[in-house]
């Protein structure tokens, strides 16, 4: 794996390094120069190129999460009015609101029925300077709650990581120990992870030991570097302790 290129806020970034594809994708921290068919980064951070998904971005993997659309967070419910529930994302966001039909099948009699501080999984519809940040729990083209599981997050634990380990899980980036534990584990678990370092697990058959053992993985992962042979040695390790008892 090639180590990933570091750039400042100023530096030209050449055409050759961005996918020409007209489909492509240019995310947040670039901007393109029309005279020269390059691109400027307008924040420092690691240049992240997907040439299989034709995208390119500036990672900032440890600065704080800003909420962006099309995000995944996990919120927490603080308050509810007439059409909106009211969420918490971070201490450094606005106010998160969510329409209370925003839920596959909801209706004014099925619509969920929140208590203080439940979790929710939902994707940001939009973000703007000095505005509530907008949510949804539906997909707004098929209106439906898949293919990622958006809704209320019932039972489980919740863990805080990092955004730059919040954004390898969603890209499943060397996370090899998630998919080994998982396998290991009674039943496996479940999980839902938010771009704003939130990480929602449950283990229905493995129970709380099951969830803290995924919760030591992800700590690991978050605290240390660690390549594909260190993150098989961590699932032994992790596995042996559950054994033990």
């Amino acid at each position: 794996m090639a180590t990933p290129q570091i750039v400042l806020p100023g530096e030209y970034i050449p055409a050759g390094q961005i996918p020409t594809s007209q489909k492509r994708r240019i995310g947040h921290g670039l901007r393109p120069d029309p005279d020269t068919g390059s691109f400027m980064a307008t924040i420092g951070g690691l240049l992240d190129v997907d040439w299989r998904k034709k995208s390119a971005q500036i990672s900032t993997p440890n600065a704080r999460y800003i909420p962006k659309p099309g995000d995944l967070v996990i919120a927490q419910f603080r308050a509810s009015s007439t059409d909106y529930f009211h969420l918490f994302i971070n201490a450094h966001s606005p106010q998160a609101i969510l329409p209370q039909l925003a839920f596959e099948g909801a209706t004014k009699k099925t619509r969920p029925q929140l208590k203080a501080n439940d979790l929710v999984y939902a994707k940001v519809v939009s973000a703007q300077k000095n505005m509530d940040i907008e949510l949804s729990c539906v997909n707004p083209s098929t209106g439906k709650a898949e293919p990622d599981g958006l809704g209320p997050l019932t039972g489980g634990m919740v863990f805080d990581v990092s955004p730059g380990l919040a954004n390898r899980l969603l890209k499943k980036q060397n996370v090899l120990a998630m998919d080994d534990l998982g396998a290991r584990l009674q039943g496996g678990f479940e999980i839902a992870v938010g771009r704003n370092g939130k990480v929602w697990v449950d283990c229905p058959e493995a129970g709380v030991k099951g969830i803290c053992a995924v919760g030591w993985c992800l700590r690991q992962m978050d605290e240390t570097d660690l390549g594909e042979k260190e993150q098989k040695k961590l699932v032994n390790k992790i596995m042996a302790e559950i054994e033990r008892g």
